[in-house]
């Protein structure tokens, strides 16, 4: 993106330079600015067109990106609370048998 606007900076400078000394009349002058004003109006057009569809594309892939990452830590946080699930299972079992040797028949 900073490689097209430079360069189109530079054709617009490029232009009005030529353009202007060059030896012609008014009218002649103004007519080929306006021209020049068209192609750099249509080049920015184009150039901004471009830079949007990739900053689309940018944006999607980041969203399906995240996507991506939202579910894998789903997933390892599933088996995070699995594991803790068990673990608190084994200690309940443990506090089970515990309290059975304190109950009197």
């Amino acid at each position: 993106m900073i490689n097209k606007g430079t360069f189109v900076l530079g054709a617009l400078i490029g232009a009005a330079a030529g353009v202007l000394l060059a030896p012609d009349k008014g009218s002649v002058t103004r007519d080929k600015l306006k021209k020049e004003g068209k192609v750099i109006k249509d080049q920015l057009t184009s150039d901004f067109s471009e830079v949007k569809e990739d900053l689309s594309k940018a944006a999607s892939s980041g969203k399906d990106k995240f996507k991506q990452y939202l579910e894998d830590f789903a997933s390892k946080s599933s088996y995070k609370t699995e594991q803790a699930i068990t673990f608190l299972e084994k200690q309940l079992a443990i506090l089970k048998d515990k309290n059975k040797t304190l109950q009197k028949s």
